[in-house]
């Protein structure tokens, strides 16, 4: 087995580094933790402590990536409503699991998908 770090870095490709880390600040209060202007790419922080987005620039971003970056959140109504109240756009209605989950989906402005998750209160410990 490889011998782990313990961090993870999601990727995203993106067309302009400066308004996607703008939109990841503004919408969702992450900060940057590096860039690089010459490769083009920049990592930003998430609420989860080793995990962090890339941000790479391509000039014609697919916007349909394989994975989706699931955020945990206490309150789905009210981080979907502050985000909505921004402009973000949302995948349909939120959907819930009775009993398990409620599930968000939301994109960035290149496309990509990420999404809010509120775990139901009978599943906790």
């Amino acid at each position: 087995m490889p011998d782990y770090k313990g961090d993870i870095t999601l990727s995203s490709s993106v067309r302009n580094l400066d308004e996607s880390i703008a939109w990841f600040k503004d919408m969702l209060g992450f900060d940057v933790i590096f860039r690089v202007d010459e490769a083009g790419w920049a990592e930003i922080s998430t609420p989860t402590g080793e995990v962090s987005i890339g941000l790479g620039v391509n000039e014609e971003p697919q916007g349909a990536g394989g994975t989706t970056p699931v955020f945990g959140v206490l309150d789905i109504a009210a981080a979907r409503a502050e985000l909505e109240g921004k402009g973000v756009r949302f995948d349909g209605e939120t959907q819930e699991i009775p009993g398990m989950v409620k599930l968000a989906t939301f994109f960035d402005p290149d496309g990509n998908a990420y999404m809010f998750a509120e775990s139901q209160s009978d599943t906790q410990g």
